[in-house]
């Protein structure tokens, strides 16, 4: 929740929900804003967070000091416009420096109405969340600035991330098709549930033509495309609110599917595994996930607040067919991906498009294609 009018470099201040304050200046718009605190350990890649769909409704603490160094360009968004609901920055660029560079990061906020904050100790703010866990936030300034007792009880009226079901206000309402780049080798079926620009682009590479539909989308329209294979998309909210209708309909059906971040939520689900919410979550650019099958070690994207609870240890029977964990994240043992063993469909919890991030994980676009070349022989 968003009120806010043009940027000026006056007094801000951070209010979370345990009481603890921070004050600063404002960067990017002046107002209000509420949401869910949480940080992001990217070095860079700032362009394609801000406009990464799943961060709606958070408000996100930049763990490097230094942000906007190489300003805003019309290439790296990942959607049409900012979903962070506010922005915490230690030092902001004066003057943005990049062949690229249209505008500075500054001036994107405020033309889109994303209130933030700077000059606070972000790496106070985020050793606090670590230790007291991801909660909700505002920051406030110019004439929503009020005396503290005020403004905490404004965030506490905010509502909590558990619970929330958000999918849809961040999807597509109208369908629409990235086609494949060179031959088409393939036709899948992709469920916005907060997609990405460069997810479809990605299978596009690889001869894949993508028709994106809406999160709402029944399985009489998935199927009505003919797909050769079906992918669940990352996105924000609570995966315990979703009908996993469409998911258990392409499961029974046998149709190769990939999921991806809140995709992969959603197929653990549907097998029969719980989700819970994460203590702070994994936000950035360097997370190492290890691939259980190979061994190897890939450093991923992630942005998530929420995992499925699996183990770790065994092969697990669902109502379809059985299950493993085939990725783990090093850092702390969080289940990191999925796969059926008697059915192609698998997941991972990170983001393999590698926007921003390294291209470690790009392997599994070209698993999925091999999932739908072995299911059409």
């Amino acid at each position: 929740m968003t009120t806010s009018t043009r940027a000026a470099a006056g007094p801000a201040v951070l209010v979370l929900e345990d009481g603890r304050t921070f004050r600063g200046r404002a960067y990017g718009a002046v107002g209000e804003t509420l949401g869910e605190a949480v940080f992001s350990t990217g070095m860079t890649g700032y362009q394609e967070t801000l406009t990464d769909p799943s961060y709606h409704r958070q408000v996100v603490v930049m763990t490097a000091p230094h942000v906007g160094n190489t300003g805003v360009n019309d290439e790296d968004p990942e959607s049409s416009r900012i979903w962070v609901a506010g922005y915490v920055v230690r030092d902001p660029a004066r003057v943005p420096s990049n062949w690229r560079s249209r505008r500075s990061l500054d001036d994107e906020l405020t033309a889109q109405g994303v209130v933030g904050i700077s000059g606070i100790d972000t790496r106070a703010l985020t050793r606090h969340l670590r230790e007291r866990g991801a909660m909700r936030v505002g920051i406030f300034s110019g004439a929503a600035l009020a005396d503290d007792a005020a403004l905490l009880s404004r965030v506490r009226s905010a509502p909590e991330m558990t619970g929330a079901d958000l999918s849809a206000e961040v999807a597509t309402t109208e369908p629409y098709t990235v086609p494949a780049i060179g031959t088409r080798r393939f036709t899948v079926v992709a469920l916005d549930l907060g997609i990405k620009g460069m997810t479809p682009h990605r299978m596009a590479e690889r001869g894949i033509e993508v028709h994106v539909l809406p999160a709402t989308a029944t399985a009489d329209e998935v199927y009505a495309k003919a797909p050769d294979g079906v992918f669940l998309s990352n996105g924000p909210g609570d995966p315990a609110t979703a009908d996993l209708t469409v998911i258990r309909q392409v499961l029974d059906r046998g149709t190769p599917l990939f999921g991806i971040c809140f995709g992969n939520q959603l197929l653990g689900r549907a097998l029969g595994f719980g989700t819970y919410k994460l203590k702070y979550g994994h936000r950035g650019i360097n997370q190492p996930v290890q691939d259980r099958a190979t061994g190897k070690v890939e450093v991923t994207a992630h942005n998530h607040g929420f995992a499925v609870d699996a183990p770790l240890d065994r092969v697990s029977d669902t109502p379809y067919g059985r299950a493993e964990v085939s990725h783990v994240c090093l850092n702390d043992g969080v289940v990191e991906g999925l796969r059926l063993l008697d059915r192609p469909a698998f997941s991972v919890q990170y983001h393999p498009e590698a926007a921003a991030g390294p291209h470690d994980a790009a392997y599994l676009f070209d698993r999925f294609a091999s999932l739908m070349e072995g299911q059409r022989a």
